[in-house]
């Protein structure tokens, strides 16, 4: 768990040291307020204490913004470049963290997890949004949408996608919630003594 946690922190912090070096580091387009940054700390916090909300922060979180951003990226850069291997690091690295701590630790989510993780969304959300309104940058992408290939492009113009993509994480969040129940209802029928219920 601790070489997991590490390697995710060596990707995220590995990202913003590569800004610097090259020069590209700036308050309006690379401080550590986009929902990828609150995954991959949370997700380093949930490795090493296992506390029951951070695993539930991180499980949802890495289920469905981590997911998509692995399968669209948002990255002007190509293998091998470092920032590449920074991004899926840390991605990868989440979606592997709340994986494990679920169904291989067994910290399943308890009840009103969803409710409680898409309230901390909305939360971080109004951060980055008033971090937007202050360095005039796109954190979270509340300001515009990206350029590159995301749910957001279907989503209507601004500001409507923002409602929208809520509304969608909400059903997304459910959707890994009910999931999540299914599986861990078939894991205990399976452990089930024989002889033991219909």
């Amino acid at each position: 768990m601790g070489a997991l946690a590490l390697a995710i922190a060596v990707a995220w912090a590995g990202e913003y040291v590569v800004d610097v070096i090259r020069g590209t580091w700036s308050v309006r387009y690379t401080l550590p307020l986009q929902l990828t940054d609150a995954i991959s700390l949370t997700a380093i916090a949930a490795l090493w204490t296992r506390r029951p909300l951070l695993v539930e922060l991180t499980y949802f979180w890495a289920c469905t913004a981590a997911l998509q951003a692995v399968l669209t990226p948002d990255l002007a850069q190509n293998f091998p470049d470092p920032l590449y291997f920074t991004y899926f690091g840390y991605h990868i690295g989440a979606i592997v963290a709340g994986t494990f701590l679920v169904y291989a630790l067994g910290i399943y989510p308890r009840a009103g997890a969803v409710a409680r993780v898409f309230a901390a969304t909305l939360g971080w959300a109004a951060l980055a949004g008033t971090a937007d309104v202050i360095t005039g940058g796109n954190y979270m992408y509340l300001a515009w949408k990206p350029t590159h290939a995301s749910l957001l492009r279907v989503m209507g113009p601004w500001p409507w996608y923002i409602g929208t993509g809520a509304g969608v994480a909400l059903a997304l969040m459910l959707i890994v919630g009910l999931v999540t129940n299914a599986l861990r209802g078939q894991e205990r029928g399976a452990a089930r003594p024989l002889g033991v219920g219909g």
